[in-house]
């Protein structure tokens, strides 16, 4: 699986984690929409898309299986962020 291409738009708003949402097109042929670029303590890092059930809770509805995936949506995202003009 690669990613083949990746969009990022920066989300500005006072009192956010949120720095950008981002999607990714993967084998150019699936998009994966509405991954959250949030600002931790450290560093970036990715917050999948997921869904609030009826009781309030945070289900995922894609995510990576693996800590190499993970890894390369992480890559891939924050370079692209990293390299959005201001």
């Amino acid at each position: 699986m690669e990613i083949t291409s990746v969009n990022v738009h920066k989300f500005e708003r006072e009192g956010s984690k949120i720095r950008a949402y981002a999607s990714v097109i993967l084998d150019d042929c699936f998009k994966v929409s509405g991954i959250k670029v949030l600002q931790g303590e450290e560093k970036l890092y990715l917050a999948m898309p997921n869904r609030i059930n009826a009781n309030g809770e945070k289900h995922d509805i894609a995510n990576p299986i693996n800590s190499e995936t993970r890894k390369m949506f992480e890559d891939k995202i924050i370079e692209a962020y990293n390299n959005l003009e201001d």
